[in-house]
Parts: C-alpha cells; structure tokens; sequence
C-alpha cells in the first residue's frame, strides 16, 4: 500500500512526460543542425556566443528529458523524486545565471529584451518553479507535479523558441550578406561596362 501510495500520483502525468520527454531528446538533434548552419552561414560568432545563446538551448532540452526521466523512473517514496527535483532545479538556476552572465560579457551581439527574456528570464523562472515544486512534492504531490510539468514544458518552448531564433538570424544574415555581394559581382564580371566614373566624363 505504501508503494501504490507513493507512486499512483504519476501515473496521471505518464503520457505528458512520455511526450515531452521524447520531444526533448528528438529536438536536442535540432540544435545540432543550427550550430552546423551557424558555421557554414560565415556569420562571425564566437565561443562566448554560442556558450551564451547556443549551447543554453541543448542543456534546456536535457533538463527538459531529465525531469520527464525523475518523474517517470519507479521511484518507492515521494522522497526520493523530491531530491532529485531538487537537484535538478538548483542545477538550472544555477546555470541560468551564468548563462546571463555569458551574455552580458560577450561582445559579437547585442541583445534586446526579447532575448533577455528568452534567455534568461523564463529559463530562470522554470527552473525555480522546478526548486519549489520540489519541497510541496512530499507533501502536495498533485500541485508539486503541475508546477513540474508546467516549468518543463516551459523550457521546451524556451528550446525552440532559441532555436528557431537562431535560424532566422543565420537565414538574414545569409541574404544580406548576398544581396551586398551580388552588385560587386556584377561589377567585376568579365566582359561587363565599365562604371559611369570610371570611363571619365564627357568633355566639356
């Protein structure tokens, strides 16, 4: 009976976790693809950028299947799961506020509050929801779990809310940088006129 007691408030929440879970690790995949785009782009970023704005998205992802994996795993008390919330949860705020830091220290971008937002306000708030959610778990298990899972979806959409900003800054970057390189190619085409200015003007 104790068992059944300790583990029957998740199992309402198994399909959610199911899901979130296995869309976390699938869109870890994602970020992958970015940063590979990110280097064929030509767009100058450096390490402090992509520790900053790129490298954020995947640990976001993780603590995403992370906490999908503590609140699914057999546990035999509500102890235990509360712990490793816990854990989870100060680890994130943690790493929320040096990833602020990160980005205030690098130089290659200047972020708007979008980004701030984004990148630092709402990861932080998930994961304290996550370090509270761990101390009423033991005791109120059903609003502990909701804070849980509101605060992991969260930092899904956080995911790919960063990923998919990553993607169209690389695709603007990529046509302005083509469009500035289309009227010198032209002019140093071989066979082409030569500029109004460089053939001299008519004499007077």
């Amino acid at each position: 009976m104790m068992l059944e007691a300790a583990r029957w408030p998740f199992y309402d929440w198994e399909n959610l976790y199911v899901i979130v879970g296995s869309s976390a690790a699938a869109l870890t995949g994602l970020q992958f693809v970015v940063i590979a785009l990110v280097s064929e782009s030509g767009a100058r970023t450096g390490g402090r950028e992509i520790a900053a704005f790129g490298t954020p998205t995947v640990v976001h992802f993780c603590a995403a299947l992370l906490a999908s994996a503590i609140v699914s795993a057999p546990w035999r008390s509500l102890s235990s799961p509360a712990i490793a919330v816990a854990a989870l949860g100060a680890a994130g705020v943690a790493y929320a506020v040096l990833v602020t830091r990160r980005a205030q220290k690098q130089t290659g971008y200047d972020p708007v509050f979008e980004d701030w937002l984004w990148h630092s306000i709402l990861p932080f708030s998930a994961y304290a929801t996550i370090v509270i959610a761990s101390f009423i778990l033991p005791h109120a298990p059903e609003e502990a779990l909701f804070l849980v899972g509101g605060a992991t979806l969260l930092l899904l959409f956080v995911g790919i809310h960063n990923a998919w900003d990553t993607v169209t800054w690389i695709a603007l970057k990529y046509s302005a940088a083509r469009a500035d390189a289309a009227p010198e190619a032209t002019a140093a085409a071989p066979g082409s006129s030569p500029p109004a200015d460089a053939r001299g003007a008519p004499p007077a």
